[in-house]
C-alpha cells in the first residue's frame, strides 16, 4: 500500500434514468404529422391538375 493511502469507506449511489414511452403520444404526433403530409400533397395535387393547366 501507498504511505498516503487512507482507508475509508465511500458509498457510491448510482442512479439509472429510465424514460417512459407514452404510445398515444407518440401515435398522436404520427396522426398530426401524417395529416400534413396529407394536406400537402393534396394541395400540390390542386395546384398541378387546376391551376397549372390555365396558364
Amino acid at each position: 500500500m501507498e504511505p498516503g493511502y487512507k482507508d475509508r469507506s465511500v458509498e457510491v449511489e448510482h442512479t439509472e434514468v429510465q424514460r417512459k414511452s407514452d404510445s398515444s403520444v407518440v401515435a398522436s404526433t404520427f396522426i398530426k404529422y401524417a395529416a400534413y403530409i396529407i394536406i400537402f400533397f393534396g394541395a400540390l395535387f390542386f395546384l398541378v391538375k387546376y391551376v397549372f393547366p390555365m396558364f
